[in-house]
C-alpha cells in the first residue's frame, strides 16, 4: 500500500489543537557579522534567536525560513553596510514578521567582542571580552528596540568592611591609640572585606521618535563604573594594588551596582524622552558563601526620573518585553 498523499506545506495544515502560541521559533543560530560601533566597524561572532507568535490555525511555522531571513540580512545587507546591533534586529524582525505572515516577530542578538583597555597603573595594553545585546519586536504598532551591553568588574562588600573596621578600632584602642588616631589609621589604610566578581547589564530603549544613536561603548562605561572597580586581563603589580585600592574605597552592594547604573543611565541620556525603557540587572559571584546574589529594576525613564527627583513609585514597572510591543 503507498503512502497516502499529503500536502507541501505541512505547516499551514490545521493543528489538531486549535491553540495560538506566543512565540515560535528558532534559538542558537551562530553567525560572524560586521557591525559598527562608534565611529569603528568590527567583526562580531554573535548568537541570534528568533521568534514568531503563531495563530491557531496553522499547524507550525516554517523553520527553515528563519536560517534563510538571518542569511539574507547578513549577506544582501550587512556585508555591504555595517548595521548596529540593535539595529539588525529590526531589520530581522521586519522581515521574519513578513516573511512567517505572523502579527509579531521577535529578534535577539548577542555579540561577543573584544575591547582594549589599559592597565590603570602601568599603562599596558590588554583585551577584554564583552557581550554587545540587541533586540526588537516587529508587529502592526511598529518596530521597537533595544540595545545593550554586558561586562564584569569587582565589587566590595560594605557589610563585612564595617565589621573588619569595627574590630581594627577596638584592637586600636586596646593598644593605646587615642580617638583621633585611631580616626587618621581607618581612614588612610585600606579595610579589609570580601570582594565578589560581578556582572553588570544595562538596556536602554529609544521611542521611534529619538533619533540619536545609543552607543554600547557609553553604556559599557556606565556599567564597569557601576561596580566597586574595573577589571582587567593583565595587570603588572602596581595595577594590582591599584584595583584593589579603588575596590575597597568604593564599597558596593549589588543593590547600589544597579542604583548607580540607573542614576548614570538617566544623566547620561537626557535626551531620551520619559516613554524610552532602561534595565539595569547586577549579578555577583559571592566569595563567602555558595550562592550569588542579584538586583535588577526595569521601567520607563520617565517612571525612574520621578522616582529618583522623589516622587513616589509609578507601581509595577514595565518590562523589557512589554516595552518592545509598545
Amino acid at each position: 500500500m503507498g503512502l497516502p498523499a499529503t500536502s507541501n506545506d505541512v505547516q499551514a495544515r490545521l493543528p489538531s489543537t486549535r491553540l495560538g502560541l506566543s512565540r515560535v521559533g528558532v534559538t542558537g543560530v551562530e553567525k560572524v557579522i560586521r557591525i559598527s560601533s562608534g565611529e569603528s566597524e568590527q567583526l562580531f561572532f554573535a548568537e541570534l534567536e528568533c521568534f514568531v507568535d503563531l495563530n491557531a490555525d496553522q499547524k507550525g511555522a516554517h523553520m527553515s525560513r528563519f536560517e534563510e531571513i538571518v542569511g539574507e540580512a547578513i549577506d544582501e545587507v550587512v556585508l555591504r553596510q555595517a548595521f548596529r546591533a540593535e539595529t539588525l534586529a529590526a531589520h530581522i524582525a521586519d522581515l521574519v514578521r513578513d516573511r512567517q505572515d505572523g502579527l509579531r516577530a521577535e529578534v535577539r542578538i548577542t555579540a561577543r567582542y573584544p575591547e582594549q583597555q589599559i592597565a590603570p597603573v602601568s599603562g599596558k595594553p590588554t583585551q577584554g571580552i564583552y557581550t554587545m545585546l540587541g533586540a526588537a519586536v516587529a508587529s502592526d504598532k511598529g518596530t521597537r528596540r533595544v540595545v545593550g551591553v554586558e561586562a564584569q568588574g569587582m565589587t566590595a562588600c560594605p557589610c563585612a568592611q564595617e565589621m573588619v573596621a569595627e574590630r581594627a578600632r577596638a584592637r586600636l584602642t586596646g593598644e593605646g591609640f587615642t580617638d583621633d588616631e585611631i580616626v587618621r589609621v581607618i581612614a588612610s589604610v585600606p579595610i579589609a572585606t570580601h570582594n565578589q566578581r560581578g556582572l553588570g547589564t544595562l538596556h536602554v530603549g529609544a521611542t521611534e521618535e529619538y533619533e540619536e544613536p545609543i552607543e554600547a561603548g557609553t553604556l559599557l562605561e556606565i556599567v564597569e563604573h557601576s561596580m566597586s572597580s574595573e577589571i582587567y586581563e593583565l595587570l603588572k603589580r602596581g595595577d594590582e594594588v591599584e584595583v584593589v585600592e579603588k575596590a575597597h574605597r568604593r564599597p558596593r552592594f549589588v543593590e547600589d551596582c544597579v542604583r548607580e547604573m540607573l542614576s548614570a543611565t538617566i544623566e547620561r541620556f537626557g535626551g531620551l524622552g520619559d516613554g524610552a525603557f532602561v534595565s539595569a540587572r547586577q549579578r555577583n559571584l559571592e566569595t563567602i558563601h555558595r550562592h550569588d546574589v542579584v538586583a535588577e529594576r526595569h521601567g520607563t525613564l520617565g517612571a525612574l526620573r520621578s522616582e529618583l527627583a522623589g516622587g513616589a513609585a509609578a507601581g509595577p514597572d514595565i518590562t523589557m518585553r512589554e516595552w518592545l510591543e509598545g
